[in-house]
Parts: C-alpha cells; structure tokens; sequence
C-alpha cells in the first residue's frame, strides 16, 4: 500500500488470536507502525475489533466508548474460574430442566442499567497489576461493581447437553447489545447465578461495534495471506458510520481547523454526551465537537489549518 495509509480497518478476529495478535499482524500488513485497537477482544472470542490506523488512531478514544453487540451461548448448570470455557470448571451443580418463564424472570433482573462484578479474569487493574495476572498469582481477587447498561438480553430455548463426566447441562444462545465495560461473561456468570445453577460462557462473537459491523469486516488471516485485499475506512467514512454528522460552510470549517468553537447548528445550548463529527463542504472530517457551555467545542482537530 503506497504512502502511509490512515483510516478505520475492521476486523473479524478470529478465535485463538489476542488483540495485540491482530494490531501485530496488521502493523505488517500494512507496513506501519501507527496500528492501535478499540475494544479488546478475549483470546476466545470472535468477531468485529475496530483498528485505527496512522491518524485514525486519535478517533480510537471517543470509539472505545461505543454500544456493542454480541451473539453468545451460555452454559447453566457449570461454573468455571474464569466465567468462560477457557477456564478449570469449579462447580458442576447440573441442571435437569430450565423453567422458560423462571429463564425469562432472570433475564429481565439482568436487563437495563445494572451494577455489574465484572469478571476476576479482567485486565481491569487493581493497584497498578491487571487482575487476571493477580488471579494467576493466586490471588483472590474482588472487584467493585460499575454501573453498565445492558440495552438488549434476549436468549433461546434451552439445549439439553451432557458433559463429559455425564453431568447434565443446559445451553442457551443469546443476542447482547449492551454499553461500553459491560462483560457478557458475567451476565453468563450471573444468570446462572440468578437461576441458581451456575453459569459461564461457551462461545462469543462479537457483531457490532457502533456503527461498524460483520458486513464491512476483513478476514485478516485472509488478507495477510493475500487472498483477500485490506479495505480501510477513510476518516470521513469512519466517522460517518458511527457519530452524528454536522455540515460546515467554509468559514465554519476555517473556525474549527483554527480550534475556535462555533455556536451550536440546532439552537440550543444544551449538553450532549456523543461527538459530533463535522465535515467541510468538501466532505472531508474537519474534527469532532463537544458541546460545552452553550458552544460546540473541537476535541479532536483532525485538518488543522
């Protein structure tokens, strides 16, 4: 790829690779160091990882922030360390049958804004150390809950399935759209908990970061292997896709490559939470604005004059 390249690359990672195995993998591809991620994904785990790349990197910050999606299948009547199939099973309580109408009642208590644990196999820090790194010390761990919201949990009928040591379990498939720092781990961990039997997570794929989903994602192990051609996201594209847009005209578009603010597009001095991404006349991402004190603010500058 000539030049140095800048843009949004979205990846469908695929499991048994790290975060830091796809930024790597990418940095090669494209032939640049300047390769950074929004969204780790667990080891376990399928599906979207957003790349910012060259100057795409400084959108990364106000991405990590966005909605996601995931389609996910939880296991009750089976505990493990970690929350998840990758981790030694702690208990196996069993289960021989799951009342629809109980399932429903638990799935409710676990949809909205909640206070979540999140998972003690987290890279959430706890003085300074990641806390799955504590935990492999054999530490134990507590995490405080964190208010998250879980837009979104709706689940399938129950599978009967056996484990390996004939122990009788139930799986169940669900869809999860949910706030940035939500762990559906532990929404398995804690439906089986709510259900009283235990719970973890057997398989995830994330579908949707955003505005950035499955449809536009690239096979990465297809593209390094050259059957498959990188499709960057242009700035614009990008910013496009996920945040509300505003219309320069050119002298707003002067303003703000200048950091000056500009009083609000729609009249009003409110605040709001989003960024707004505005575009120059030409189309082209000019920066993205805060609301503040009545003033639409840049908090990132993307063409500087």
């Amino acid at each position: 790829m000539a030049g140095d390249p800048d843009g949004l690359l979205v990846v469908d990672k695929p499991a048994g690779w790290t975060s830091h195995d796809v930024v790597a993998r990418a940095r090669r591809l494209l032939g640049t160091r300047k390769v950074g991620h929004a969204g780790t994904l667990d080891p376990m785990a399928t599906g979207v990882l957003v790349l910012g790349v060259g100057r795409a990197t400084r959108l990364l910050t106000y991405l990590v922030g966005a909605d996601k999606e995931y389609l996910a299948t939880i296991r009750l009547g089976q505990t493990t360390v970690t929350d998840d199939a990758e981790g030694e099973v702690a208990q196996a309580q069993g289960v021989d049958r799951i009342d629809p109408d109980e399932l429903a009642r638990a799935v409710a208590t676990l949809t909205g804004p909640i206070d979540q644990v999140p998972s003690a196999v987290s890279a959430i820090k706890v003085d300074g150390r990641r806390a799955y790194a504590r935990v492999r010390a054999g530490e134990d761990v507590q995490l405080a809950a964190r208010p998250v919201t879980v837009h979104a949990f709706e689940v399938g009928p129950p599978r009967a399935v056996t484990a390996a040591d004939g122990t009788r379990l139930a799986d169940v498939d669900a869809r999860v759209v949910c706030s940035s720092g939500t762990y559906v781990r532990a929404l398995a961990r804690d439906l089986g908990a709510s259900l009283g039997v235990g719970g973890h997570l057997t398989a995830l794929r994330r579908t949707r970061v955003g505005g950035y989903g499955l449809d536009g994602a690239v096979d990465l192990a297809a593209a390094v292997a050259g059957s498959e051609a990188p499709r960057l996201l242009s700035l614009a594209d990008a910013a496009r896709a996920t945040f509300p847009a505003r219309e320069l005209d050119a002298d707003e578009a002067v303003e703000l490559s200048f950091g000056r603010s500009l009083p609000p597009s729609d009249g009003t001095a409110g605040t709001r939470e989003a960024p707004v991404a505005a575009y120059a006349p030409d189309g082209a991402l000019v920066a993205l604005l805060a609301r503040e004190r009545g003033r639409d603010r840049p908090v990132l500058v993307v063409a500087p004059a």
